[in-house]
């Protein structure tokens, strides 16, 4: 069966899928077929749900795990193709004069937690509520390094169950915060820093900067690329080939930091500044997606935390969800067809 249009789809954060869009050559790969490149994020209207449950068949989702997982769980014909880890600005936020310098500092205090979001519970879509379980993640991953639980802290619920989709004051402690309400709140990315900077709190823990991945594992860390089954069998070879331009989009954000930073300005809709804070260090040059033992192990954590917190409606079995023959057989189809230095 032929196809006409390829979907994909990624968060407001740095990916390789975005640099390649941005870039022009997905579109460029595929035109010479004829076959139309679309993305959710640009199109909107009904079709922009397909991000939170992949019911498009010929979508191919970079996004966060608190969306990925909870879909496979509930049946989605899904496979894993792929796992990016970014650092991207998770912080713990506190008032000016808190005390809250490090981990151990957080026992005993009130933690601001988002509610779930009131449709997500009815229509069993936990996963949407991704600003609760993006908190409480990185709650646990903090107090975890310091020898804590979340049982040695305070959660308090913050925002309104009737509050807008993620994306749309998303991280709504930071109004408690200011307040006074509660002592810290979890945020992450750039869009955060502005509303920090905006609010007059600060950073208390920079969680980027914990010991370990397995103390920053979250919804972005790692982060899937997801791909229908149906597809990934009639339409092998466009799978590779999308993958191939993510690889080297990657490659080629290596040695262009600066024109990275400018694309996720409009990517991440936050201030230059805001975007030069949250994505620091290296992370340009850690773009690519692979599906190594270790990304797998974290990923893994990451379900196990989601499972016994009430995320999923069942196990996922990680290793049998993933097929690591696309990402192979794009990495030789970029070793012999693509030119890096384009």
């Amino acid at each position: 069966m032929s196809i006409d249009t390829i979907w994909f789809t990624r968060c407001p954060v740095p990916t390789a899928t975005g640099l390649a869009y941005k870039l022009g050559w997905l579109e460029q790969e595929f035109a010479r077929d004829g076959i139309a490149l679309k993305t959710l994020q640009e199109t909107g209207g009904e079709l922009a749900r397909h991000h939170y449950e992949h019911g498009l068949p010929t979508l191919i989702r970079e996004g966060g795990n608190l969306l990925a997982l909870p879909a496979r769980a509930q049946g989605a014909d899904t496979r894993l193709v792929g796992l990016t880890w970014i650092d991207e600005w998770q912080t713990i936020l506190v008032r000016p004069g808190s005390g809250i310098r490090q981990p151990a500092d957080l026992k005993g205090k009130r933690l601001a937690l988002p509610v779930f979001r009131r449709i997500d519970i009815e229509e069993n879509r936990r996963g949407r509520s991704i600003a609760r379980g993006m908190s409480l993640a990185g709650y646990h991953g903090a107090l975890a390094s310091a020898g804590l639980g979340l049982d040695d802290v305070i959660l308090e619920e913050v925002g309104s169950p009737e509050a807008p989709p993620p994306g749309a004051g998303l991280w709504q402690g930071i109004a408690a915060l200011a307040r006074g309400d509660v002592d810290a709140v979890y945020v992450k990315g750039a869009a955060a820093v502005d509303a920090a900077r905006a609010a007059g709190v600060e950073v208390g823990i920079d969680l980027d900067a914990l010991p370990g991945r397995r103390f920053r594992v979250n919804n972005g860390t790692p982060r899937p690329i997801t791909v229908h089954r149906d597809f990934l069998e009639h339409h092998f070879e466009l799978v590779v080939r999308f993958l191939a331009q993510t690889l080297r989009a990657a490659e080629w954000a290596r040695s262009h930091r600066a024109e990275v930073l400018a694309i996720l300005q409009a990517e991440t809709q936050a201030g230059g500044d805001a975007v030069a804070t949250a994505y620091r260090e290296g992370f340009h040059a850690a773009l690519a997606p692979d599906l190594s033992e270790e990304r797998l192990a974290l990923f893994e954590q990451q379900k196990n935390f989601q499972l016994a917190h009430g995320f999923l409606d069942r196990d996922v079995d990680v290793r049998a969800w993933a097929d690591h023959r696309p990402l192979a057989a794009a990495h030789a189809l970029l070793g012999t067809a693509v030119d890096l230095a384009a």
